[in-house]
């Protein structure tokens, strides 16, 4: 009885704090204008400018937002918004026997949609492979559906090896037991302060990478790395001591953008202007609901259409949603969204591919 009392004591801290926070939640407005001004009175050269210092790194065209833990408990004890029937079930559908598929397509560029971030990306004789993660939890939150491939699969994909892109450290594009289940002979490309966590984990070929750093990966393809509006936490890393990013893979026949996880920005325009071409954008729609704390690091459906034609690329390849439900808008939410505003905004349709998980993308190149 008396440990009782005694449990119940020391909880009344939290529960006052919860107490306190629940009373002072209202519904947040959120001003579209007033964060469109802001985002276009940031300065080009900025994105330029050194973004390292006293540890920590931080996007030097508009410092971030300070969320903390009692903003962070007031979105947790904010009432989510309303979402129909369909809008909560729609998830995209399963297509089986990737690896197989695969294997019967010797030759030609491709993409293929593993699930959430992950994308395997043939560009002529080499794999890539975008934030591989294939566990069925990202740290909490559980796998909607199964990925498309399996490590073993993976590994069957033979010589000269496969090359992974890591855009930043958070669990749902980071994660640990995937990496680990990598073929010895994977080569890594990471942004700053990422290096050390592969090599711990025994990879030995990393490339590290600062924003506008371009690198020769053979086949004739070049990389870049390329700044993205975010950040990074991990536990037992601190807040932005390593740094997050995009990339681009320019290859002979087809150059393909991978947008890793942003907020919108004028990085895009940017980005566009000095690599023109862009064939495939592969760009993140997911969780932007409540817009009131979502908005600095992720996009809406407009502001992801606004950042395809910021970069002024052939087609839009929709990214991390249908597999892990991490804000408050369902997960399949962004889809139909997107198809939405395609139509409100009367844009050609066929330039946008919603993909299903384990659907392959044949790319059609430049010269074809």
């Amino acid at each position: 009885m008396g440990e009782t009392i005694r449990q119940g004591f020391c909880a009344l801290p939290i529960l006052m704090l919860c107490l306190v926070v629940s009373c002072c939640v209202t519904p947040t407005g959120f001003d579209e204008g007033a964060w469109r001004k802001k985002v276009e009175a940031a300065r080009a050269a900025d994105l330029y400018a050194p973004h390292y210092k006293d540890g920590k790194y931080f996007n030097p065209w508009m410092p971030m937002e300070e969320k903390g833990f009692l903003r962070f408990l007031k979105w947790k004890l904010s009432p989510s918004g309303e979402y129909t029937a369909e809008e909560r079930r729609f998830l995209p559908s399963f297509i089986p026997g990737a690896a197989e598929r695969i294997e019967a397509m010797p030759e030609g560029d491709l993409i293929l949609w593993v699930g959430h971030a992950t994308f395997l990306i043939r560009l002529g004789s080499r794999f890539w492979l975008t934030d591989p993660i294939l566990s069925d939890r990202a740290l909490l939150p559980r796998r909607k559906i199964s990925p498309a491939m399996t490590p073993g699969e993976l590994k069957r994909l033979g010589s000269p090896g496969l090359n992974v892109i890591i855009s930043h450290n958070h669990y749902d594009h980071l994660d640990k037991q995937t990496l680990e289940s990598l073929p010895d002979n994977t080569r890594f490309f990471v942004p700053l302060g990422m290096k050390e966590f592969l090599m711990n984990l025994g990879k030995k070929d990393v490339i590290e990478m600062d924003w506008w750093q371009s690198v020769d990966a053979g086949d004739g393809t070049t990389v870049v790395c390329l700044p993205a509006q975010h950040w990074s936490r991990r536990i037992g890393q601190a807040v932005n001591s390593t740094l997050w990013a995009s990339f681009l893979m320019i290859s002979p026949k087809n150059t393909v953008y991978y947008g890793g996880d942003s907020g919108y920005f004028i990085g895009f325009r940017e980005i566009g202007r000095r690599y023109p071409g862009i064939d495939y954008a592969l760009i993140p729609v997911t969780a932007y609901h409540p817009r009131w704390f979502m908005h600095y690091a992720h996009m809406d459906i407009d502001e992801c259409i606004d950042a395809f034609d910021d970069l002024g690329a052939r087609y839009f390849v929709p990214t991390q949603w249908g597999t892990f439900h991490l804000g408050d808008d369902p997960p399949g939410l962004p889809a139909l969204d997107l198809k939405r505003r395609i139509a409100v905004r009367d844009l050609d349709p066929s330039r946008f591919l919603i993909m299903d998980i384990g659907e392959i993308l044949p790319l059609s190149g430049k010269t074809e």
